[in-house]
């Protein structure tokens, strides 16, 4: 079987080919510019093979609810050019075989539980905080989403008193994406990310926000793994901090060895390093072929 992956991004999409396992075949990445030249390139790199599915992991919002008009949908994004543009539509017109689509944290919190940090376990988080902030989780082995997707980068957190810095996100301005993502530390310090390596400011500065936002994914969702990724997270000094705010936010209230003696082996990296995202999607290309040969083999016993 060969699947085709998707994993769009606010910067660049990545595309590949692969098996049902998750190993990758052949990939490209292409600059995420306007629609019609991002998606031109995509369709033109999987015209070369014959697909039995493609998964595609998107940045959001999305519409994923399959009764909506909706479905398939980006929606009301940051990026204008992507607004409400029909994605599963627009893949399902060149290509037609059966489509998965989630979000890019979902499709990450898919691959780590299936091949990666969580692999063994029912439910984890996968965070990621790069030029936006996302996360997806899975919950008693499924994906969890109800009205709509988990929309978590965008919850309030509170401002540390020496903080001056407004907030960017468009929609709520100093909401945890709006602070602590990739572009508001780069718009607080004047540096990006990687330059500031050696600054331990702005690491403690990052993990206050961060911690806040885990600690309440922790009280509400209880996850068995929690999995931090994205290019912010490449700076891996940060996860000393986050432990360390974490466990002084929770003030031993709950008293499991995770979030105490192992919390370094509770809060983790990646498992599948950067390919999280495009294994996921390869994920969720099977996940839709195996429904329609469900679907088929249903029909055919009635």
């Amino acid at each position: 079987m060969f699947l085709g992956g998707i994993e769009a991004g606010g910067t660049k999409f990545v595309c590949a080919v692969g098996n049902e396992d998750g190993s990758i075949l052949k990939r490209i990445e292409i600059p995420t510019t306007v629609p019609e030249e991002t998606i031109g390139k995509v369709i033109g790199f999987f015209k070369e093979f014959e697909l039995n599915a493609i998964g595609i992991g998107s940045f959001g919002p999305i519409d994923v609810n399959p009764e909506s008009p909706a479905y398939g949908y980006i929606t009301t994004t940051p990026k204008k050019a992507w607004n409400n543009y029909p994605f599963v539509q627009a893949i399902k017109e060149k290509f037609n075989i059966p489509i998965g689509f989630h979000t890019d944290v979902n499709a990450a919190a898919l691959a780590e539980s299936a091949l990666g940090a969580a692999k063994g376990l029912n439910s984890c988080l996968y965070i990621t905080v790069g030029t936006g902030i996302g996360a997806g989780a899975i919950v008693q082995g499924k994906l969890l989403e109800g009205l709509s997707h988990p929309e978590m980068g965008h919850i309030l957190v509170r401002r540390h008193p020496n903080d001056n810095y407004k907030g960017n996100c468009p929609y709520h301005q100093d909401c945890l994406e709006g602070l602590a993502a990739g572009p508001a530390i780069e718009g607080r310090w004047n540096k990006k990310a990687e330059e500031l390596q050696d600054r331990q400011e702005v690491w403690d500065l990052e993990s206050f926000y961060l911690a806040q936002a885990i600690m309440q994914y922790v009280l509400i969702l209880s996850p068995k793994k929690i999995i931090l990724g994205g290019g912010v997270m490449r700076q891996k000094q940060i996860f000393t901090y986050i432990h360390k705010y974490i466990q002084q936010l929770l003030n031993n209230y709950i008293g499991l060895p995770e979030l105490s003696t192992s919390i370094e082996d509770y809060i983790v990296p990646p498992g599948l390093k950067e390919d999280s995202g495009i294994v996921g999607a390869l994920l969720l290309g099977k996940q839709a072929y195996q429904k329609k040969e469900t679907r088929l083999s249903e029909s055919g016993m009635k």
